[in-house]
């Protein structure tokens, strides 16, 4: 036994497993939560077509940036907005339990109008700078607008051609406001009243400021997902994340022994990498239940990397070979079959990255992600500390390396006469 090898042995194993215990539970909690796993609000919408504005990908496109503004500034946590075909938007709100009160927010057209008597649009949304939620000296609340440039040009010539007379101020049609107007207004800025509660006047103050969408968007579909569910999904994933970790090891210990100890504290490492990579310090990536499946999932890949590898070890030592040649020999044999395999996979995921959406993008990358990080620890840190284990010394026999051969046929092996590479004995 060589006990300076036994030492370094023994600490990279305690290193490990002392950042693992340290830095799982803050790494996983970390990684923001879908709607399926802390509850909130699932919403589909589909663009419409009305007169000229017609649904191109450009109109689309537009209309997701405004509502991701509009819901930016509703102060939702870790909303996710994304297309679906070429007129449908998912909106998922994790958090949200009034699906009514967002909907009213985001899904508004919000063309506003500024009309006189005799009905003629005089200055629109687009006039508009500004737009911020006030309580008034009675209480009352209203949306103070700031106008551009140009708007303000526009606006003292409609409240300078109509003193004694109504402007309606229209939002989608409705009417908001009908102020008379006692004298010009030349600041360039005025109030809409009407708002009977401060967030319903910080509401349409978002609207206006996010501005107008270029088409309709019709809600084809609204689904609520309750906490007490969303906790019931995260439980189960955290049990199943748990049980194929448990399951794995297991396996592991059982058929290859200290070999599958060395592959277990490369699944650690696996573990944490994947996880610090998902975190807000690298993707800062929303997790939902398929992107869990694909952890689970890409587990089982990185395990696979070091199954090959220890069954080219065991048919190496069959041959006659030393523990060390032959787990050398192992991985370099087992490179290019473990390369092919991850390959296939990888083509599938980024296939799916590339043409599907929402939870099988997820899934998607979290499988190709752990497929990366698998090459690393199984390839680099099972094979470093495998080489530390040999050169502990604790045992020669290869069954405590998984490979099932009994003392005497080890015994003859040992006796038999080697080739040499010009065939002499």
């Amino acid at each position: 036994m060589n006990s300076k090898a036994v030492v370094k042995f023994l600490a990279a194993i305690g290193i490990i497993l002392a950042v693992f215990i340290y830095f799982i539970s803050p790494l996983a909690n970390s990684i923001k939560q879908g709607l399926d796993l802390q509850g909130g609000t699932h919403i589909v919408l589909e663009a419409e077509e009305s007169g000229d504005n017609k649904v191109t990908d450009d109109a689309v496109e537009r209309v997701i940036q405004i509502l991701s503004r509009r819901i930016n500034e509703m102060g939702l946590t870790e909303p996710i907005i994304q297309r679906e075909g070429k007129k449908r938007i998912i909106i998922e709100l994790p958090g949200v339990k009034d699906p009514d009160q967002a909907i009213k927010t985001i899904g508004k057209t919000a063309v506003m109008e500024f009309k006189n008597e005799e009905g003629e649009v005089r200055l629109t949304g687009n006039d508009l700078k500004d737009a911020k939620e006030q309580i008034g000296q009675n209480k009352n609340y209203m949306v103070g607008i700031e106008f551009t440039d140009e708007g303000a040009k526009k606006f003292a010539r409609l409240t300078e051609e109509n003193v004694g007379r109504h402007i309606a101020i229209y939002l989608d049609g409705d009417l908001l406001t009908n102020p008379t107007v006692n004298e010009p207004i030349t600041g360039g800025k005025a109030v809409i009243t009407g708002s009977r509660t401060l967030d319903e006047a910080k509401n349409l103050a978002i609207l206006l400021r996010s501005g107008a969408l270029p088409v309709k968007v019709k809600v084809m579909e609204v689904r609520t997902v309750g906490p007490t569910l969303g906790q019931d999904s995260k439980d189960k994933s955290v049990l199943a994340f748990s049980v194929g970790i448990a399951l794995i090891v297991a396996f592991m210990l059982i058929l290859y022994r200290l070999s599958g100890f060395v592959a277990t504290m490369a699944l650690l490492v696996y573990v944490l990498i994947l996880l610090l990579i998902l975190g807000p310090l690298v993707l800062n990536a929303t997790l939902t239940l398929p992107g869990i499946a694909g952890i689970i999932l890409s587990m089982g890949v990185a395990v696979d990397a070091n199954i090959l590898i220890f069954e080219r070890f065991k048919e190496e030592v069959l041959e006659g070979k030393t523990l060390r040649m032959s787990m050398e020999s192992g991985f370099k044999r087992a490179f290019s079959t473990i390369f092919d395999a991850n390959t296939s996979v990888m083509i599938t995921a980024v296939i799916l990255i590339l043409l599907g959406s929402g939870p099988v993008k997820g899934f998607a990358i979290t499988l190709a992600l752990g497929v990366i990080v698998s090459m690393f620890t199984a390839i680099t840190m099972s094979r470093t500390l495998l080489r530390m284990l040999i050169e502990c010394r604790i045992t020669n026999r290869p069954f405590w390396y998984g490979a099932n051969i009994s003392p005497s046929i080890t015994m003859e092996m040992a006796k038999a006469p080697k080739t040499t590479k010009g065939g002499r004995k």
